[in-house]
């Protein structure tokens, strides 16, 4: 299936992007940036926004729309992992923070003791950083979803993915709709103040009413933001795009999240998870 033409982009170059990259080499980190080879690196990164994959390059899950190197164990965890990052974050500038990773089910805490040291330092750093933790369900485990939220994160995102339909699909068989949902939903109910964030991935051959059945299942749990973009295959070994979802469609998502009530819907067809979440979290605050 051809690509069509708003999904072509030029790639991210200049003397500040290639300064920031270098930076995150010395450190030895890794950005979903640059590794996922987002559309948007150079944009973000531009606005002083940045996205670290944190707890190593191993996922213990395997779901089918991922390439990430997939194992039953991940690397040791680095307990200086917290203090490169934060290091990096100040060197380049950055106000608006990220933290994801992969699935550590191989971990007694699924590493979220670990997730909250990163959230933690990386606040330390000053007044003006905003932090964000996209992470894993941790297998519904509230205790670890406690050990992340005592951390004050300012937003906690976790993905739902996919269309309930389509879960087992795309996910691991660890993974799945009403454990997302679940998540979220304790998210809230742990903390009201945090805002809680959910992504979308459109192309795998939903339809509008499951696209809107899930927006609205979102919404009844708690969730204050929203973001939904296009699905692009990494490699051959993973799903197949079915779709191309023209932008007007997701304009047109857009306007119906708003009507939901979420306080920020960003959708479009090279919109990713982090994308425009410093903006995000500034217009959920008005």
């Amino acid at each position: 299936m051809v690509k069509p033409g708003w999904l072509k982009i030029r790639p991210p170059a200049g003397a500040k992007f290639l300064a920031l990259e270098r930076t995150l080499h010395e450190h030895g980190l890794y950005t979903v940036c640059t590794g996922a080879r987002c559309p948007n690196v150079g944009e973000c990164w531009s606005r002083g926004t940045a996205t670290f994959m944190i707890m190593g390059s191993t996922c213990t899950r395997n779901c089918r729309f991922c390439a990430v190197e997939k194992g039953k164990h991940g690397e040791p965890l680095d307990p200086s992992e917290p203090a490169r990052i934060a290091q990096a974050v100040e060197e380049m500038g950055l106000k608006y923070v990220v933290l994801t990773s992969v699935d550590r089910d191989d971990l007694p805490d699924g590493g979220a003791k670990h997730f909250a040291n990163c959230i933690g330092t990386v606040k330390s750093t000053g007044d003006g950083i905003t932090v964000e933790a996209l992470i894993p369900d941790f297998q519904g485990d509230i205790d670890c979803l406690r050990k992340v939220i005592a951390a004050r994160p300012d937003v906690v995102g976790h993905n739902i993915e996919t269309v309930e339909e389509f879960q087992a699909i795309a996910r691991d068989r660890r993974a799945g709709y009403r454990l997302s949902l679940e998540v979220l939903r304790n998210i809230k109910l742990l903390s009201s103040s945090t805002r809680t964030k959910s992504s979308l991935m459109l192309g795998l051959g939903e339809t509008e009413e499951l696209v809107l059945k899930t927006m609205d299942d979102l919404k009844k749990a708690g969730v204050d933001i929203i973001t939904l973009g296009q699905y692009l295959r990494p490699t051959a070994r993973q799903l197949e795009v079915k779709e191309y979802i023209p932008p007007g469609k997701f304009a047109y998502y857009r306007e119906m999240g708003e009507k939901m009530g979420f306080l920020s819907v960003v959708s479009g067809p090279l919109v990713r998870s982090s994308y425009m979440a410093d903006r995000s979290i500034s217009f959920s605050k008005v």
